[in-house]
């Protein structure tokens, strides 16, 4: 196996429904960062959300088994990653479905990810959550104002 850390993180990528590959390549104490740091409301939707500190490879690939649980992969397609050092960048798109509305979101993500010594240490994973947490979404309107002076709207 490759010990730079680019191939690491994306052998990681292409293997998350694997726990024997994601403990490899994962650190013991390693922390993952899914979406936010902390957002009760978002973790009542999405349950892996926050911050997981120092649970290593069992917080990524719950995530991933959670991922793959509520919503069908259309697509996952790494667009660009590329390392500077033990810093890993990831961008691409993916398309989801859910499996209870049968909604489909189309998100960029980002991934910042950190290998030291042939492990993944830290990761961080970013997407358009409006739209995902949207495929979940039965009715009801949420009211918004973003900028002084302007009217409330309904989104």
């Amino acid at each position: 196996m490759s010990s730079d850390p680019v191939d690491i993180v994306r052998t990681l990528l292409a293997n998350t429904s694997s726990l024997d590959t994601v403990k490899k390549l994962v650190a013991p104490e390693a922390t993952y960062t899914s979406l936010n740091y902390s957002n009760p409301s978002l973790k009542k939707i999405l349950p892996y959300a926050g911050e997981h500190p120092n649970e290593g490879p069992q917080a990524i690939f719950d995530t991933f088994a959670t991922v793959d649980q509520i919503w069908a992969k259309e697509s996952f397609e790494i667009l660009s990653i590329f390392g500077a050092g033990e810093d890993v960048a990831v961008f691409g798109r993916f398309t989801y479905r859910s499996r209870t509305l049968g909604k489909a979101s189309t998100s960029p993500f980002s991934i910042w990810a950190k290998v030291k010594e042939g492990k993944i240490t830290y990761m961080q994973f970013m997407e358009d959550t409006m739209d995902t947490m949207s495929t979940f979404k039965t009715g009801g309107a949420s009211k918004y104002k973003v900028f002084e002076g302007q009217e409330e709207f309904e989104v």
